[in-house]
């Protein structure tokens, strides 16, 4: 089976003093995160899609599926972790617990703030994991990225050659017992070294397949990200 995971479990701190969290933020008529899941109930080829949110905001998620979402018997709201990789593996755990894990299933995970993903990106997922057990969705970076020195003293330590450098994106999508397997290996000192899935597999000397995001699959974490979101959307003459 395919999952979709929508990470929604996030506070939002970046967005500011706001009353909701950033995920049921309004984007034109609709929260950001009903943009985000419309997308991926757009594929037929994803089975089910879990929607990870804090304990608070469960059933608030689940009254806004039953206002935006015609049909959401395929969308899951369960609770998700602290923490991201909380969160992540949150999602797996249900998978076994009520699906069970057989070899050729995928999790595809996905930021909720992320709701311009396109069905192309979200093929080239799915085709990814057909070369590795892992994939990630990146765009090469425009700007120069400086190393400083640990020290805290300010100065720059190396500027690494841009040619091989990539924003990192999601999805980031996994073979599923794969992705549970190399988890259960990693050490406390290695789970809190976590930013994103992915490291899980390069920690453990994996492949990582990288495929093609996009510029505008931006991820609305400030005010004025949500201003440009806007933008996007007024553009496409969406609502």
């Amino acid at each position: 089976m395919i999952y979709a995971e929508i990470l929604a479990a996030g506070a939002g701190a970046r967005m500011g003093n706001t009353e909701l969290p950033k995920q049921f933020m309004k984007l034109g008529s609709k929260p950001i995160i009903i943009h985000t899941i419309e997308q991926f109930l757009l594929n037929d080829r994803i089975d089910k899609i879990l929607v990870c949110t804090s304990q608070d905001w469960t059933s608030y998620m689940e009254d806004l599926l039953k206002k935006y979402i015609k049909d959401s018997s395929n969308v899951i709201v369960i609770e998700g972790g602290a923490t991201r990789d909380e969160t992540v593996m949150c999602g797996c755990k249900y998978i076994k617990e009520n699906f069970g894990i057989h070899k050729n299933d995928i999790i595809i995970t996905h930021d909720a703030v992320r709701p311009f993903i396109t069905q192309r990106i979200i093929d080239d997922n799915i085709a990814g994991l057909k070369e590795a057990d892992a994939v990630d969705t990146c765009i090469p970076t425009t700007d120069t990225i400086i190393e400083v020195y640990h020290d805290g003293s300010g100065y720059i330590k190396t500027i690494p050659n841009r040619k091989f450098l990539f924003n990192g994106q999601t999805p980031q999508s996994f073979k599923l017992d794969v992705l549970m397997k190399l988890h259960n290996e990693l050490s406390e000192n290695e789970k809190n070294t976590l930013t994103d899935a992915c490291k899980i597999f390069v920690l453990k000397d994996q492949k990582v397949k990288v495929v093609m995001g996009e510029t505008f699959n931006i991820k609305i974490t400030t005010m004025f990200d949500l201003e440009l979101a806007n933008a996007i959307l007024l553009e496409r003459g969406n609502k």
